[in-house]
């Protein structure tokens, strides 16, 4: 029997046992089992490198020591644990002990007490625990190279499991995407760039970020740079299930202590908090967007929000060191939203270089969404202080991602492959001459947002000083009348007053019309504005396709409509002009 085949029979197994309740717990289950037979085995390797090895787990604990099989007095593998007692080992001894581990004591201690400390053995049945245990001897030998390959297959298939696991399936996204991303950011092995995803997840981002530090080790590479790897990834992750699988995913890529994996809110972490020692050289993250913070969570950032990606944006910034990279992925939402998003955006294209963006078809995340989404990249970049109202973006490109020949959308079973991303790369250019080389063509095209800012900044100006002038004259009053006040203070003549009492109210009478005024004018350059931040924008070389999407049909029909009823209008507009002047005619004869 296969890895794949064992992995579903494991789940079939699960499905008899009362206390395990849908596919998100049937996954921790066999998450925390794989982890501990993985780390068990990954520690066998230990022992015969370091005779001295010390496992960071009380000895009766190890998966060798209760879980495993072991020959018995007739030769055949028998369990350690009956089905009477291994329940309560699990729930009273094993689950109390790694939750309680000194995480002070190493490392290796902190990662497997932050991997238990929210996990559940939610089976109720000894023997069916023993038949997964049994099922899991048989299948897994990390130390046969077939099967650790193979893993990484049945990983992939775990993560899609995954994704039908309610809002767990925020965590999942595809490879294709994750290794084009980490191709174009590029992080070096050689100069030591640290990458991080401060929304890890399973750790989709991390392992295409060790991959490609591996694919630069060559036969000149020194045993150091195999080591550095480990410390040149970061990640944090909130959720417990997506945080076990993201540790347990960092063993079975050969990361002896994913030490750098924490477990904790990214966005609970105080906007101060975050120091220059925390800033890295790249970014690169797929932030769940959709959700929600409390209001506490925003405090101190620039745009406080309970949107969970429109907050992650704010910090992705500044994590980033002075010309540090990021490669996010973003729905349509936050391309076209305004308001907060808006002002967000902003301060984006104004402390980055937000140099390109990836128009994804829609189904790439399917079947857990079907939202579209977006690639953006950006370079943080230097900082400027000279007063003036500095942007590092100027040029955006934007490339629309098409379907493969004969595709209509993507689904489960033809999810999309990095090689569609071949034009793409081939276009992409460089950024040391500010991408020169690239070309428009039928999916790509330049937005000029430097002349675009410039020409709304042109119109909005003489609005927003008049605003400014309006509002100066309304302060001015409103000044005269609080120092009118003042003057009332400690005075008893009933005549004065009611004198100085009128002279106030004159006065705000006069300053309510100029702040209305003043609002107006301020609102007329927003409208000039604000739509340059608009980055929902459609691609102007694409030929005319006929669409059966039918929200696009419907929103065509609505169009066509009031095409029509202005069309009627303008003729009765001109009949009657034309009547008119007819019967006026017959009157003066």
């Amino acid at each position: 029997m296969n890895l794949s085949s064992t992995i579903k029979s494991i789940q079939d197994i699960m499905r008899k046992d009362d206390g395990v309740d849908g596919d998100a717990q049937r996954l921790g289950q066999l998450t925390w089992m794989l982890f501990l037979k993985v780390f068990d085995q990954r520690e066998e390797e230990w022992e015969d490198d370091n005779p001295k090895y010390k496992s960071p787990l009380p000895e009766g604990m190890r998966w060798r020591n209760w879980a495993a099989y072991v020959p018995g007095a007739d030769g055949k593998k028998a369990p350690q644990k009956s089905p009477t007692e291994i329940i309560g080992y699990v729930n009273n001894e094993l689950f109390p002990a790694l939750k309680e581990l000194d995480a002070n004591q190493s490392p290796q201690h902190k990662v497997i007490r932050s991997v238990f400390e929210d996990a559940n053995n939610y089976m109720k049945a000894g023997a069916q625990l023993l038949a997964v245990i049994e099922k899991l001897e048989e299948a897994i030998n990390f130390h046969d190279f077939k099967t650790r390959a193979s893993l990484g297959d049945v990983y992939e298939q775990m993560l899609n499991d995954l994704r039908g696991a309610g809002n767990a399936g925020e965590f999942y996204t595809p490879r294709a995407i994750t290794q084009f991303m980490m191709d174009r950011i590029n992080p070096r092995l050689d100069k030591r760039e640290k990458v991080m995803d401060p929304a890890c997840g399973t750790g989709g981002f991390l392992t295409a970020a060790i991959d490609h530090f591996r694919n630069q080790i060559t036969k000149k590479s020194s045993a150091e740079d195999q080591r550095a790897i480990e410390e040149l990834i970061h990640g944090i992750e909130k959720k417990q299930l997506p945080h076990l699988l993201c540790t347990t995913n960092m063993l079975l890529h050969g990361i002896d202590v994913p030490s750098q994996i924490e477990h904790k809110n990214t966005l609970a972490i105080g906007w101060n908090e975050w120091s220059a020692n925390d800033k890295v050289d790249c970014v690169i993250t797929n932030p769940p967007f959709g959700g929600y913070e409390d209001d506490s969570v925003a405090s101190g950032y620039h745009h406080p929000t309970k949107e969970t990606a429109d907050l992650f944006m704010q910090l992705i910034v500044k994590l980033l060191q002075e010309n540090g990279r990021a490669a996010v992925v973003l729905p349509d939402g936050f391309l076209f939203g305004d308001g907060i998003k808006g002002e967000i955006k902003r301060r984006l294209m104004q402390q980055c270089k937000l140099h390109t963006i990836i128009r994804l078809p829609k189904g790439v995340f399917a079947p857990y969404t079907t939202i579209k989404t977006n690639l953006l990249f950006f370079i943080k970049g230097a900082f400027v202080d000279d007063g003036s109202e500095h942007f590092h973006t100027e040029n955006i490109w934007f490339y629309e991602h098409p379907y493969p020949a004969g595709y209509k959308s993507y689904s489960k079973t033809k999810p999309i492959r990095f090689e569609e991303f071949a034009p793409e790369i081939a276009w992409w250019g460089s950024v040391d001459n500010d991408f020169a080389d690239r070309v428009e063509n039928e999916f790509a095209w330049k937005v000029d947002f430097k002349t675009k800012r410039e020409q709304a900044e042109a119109a909005a100006g003489p609005h927003w000083q008049r605003a400014e002038a309006l509002n100066n004259q309304a302060s001015g009053l409103e000044n005269q009348a609080k120092d009118l006040a003042k003057s009332l203070v400690g005075t008893n003549d009933a005549a004065y007053r009611e004198q100085i009492n009128a002279q106030i109210a004159a006065l705000r009478e006069q300053a309510e019309p100029l702040r209305l005024q003043a609002r107006d004018a301020q609102a007329a350059g927003d409208r000039l504005y604000w739509p340059i931040f608009n980055l929902d924008i459609k691609n102007p070389n694409a030929p005319e396709e006929e669409s059966h999407d039918p929200d696009l049909l419907l929103e065509k029909y609505k169009t066509l409509l009031g095409e029509i009823e202005e069309t009627e209008n303008n003729l009765k507009s001109e009949l009657a002009a034309a009547l008119a002047h007819h019967f006026t005619a017959e009157t003066v004869e």
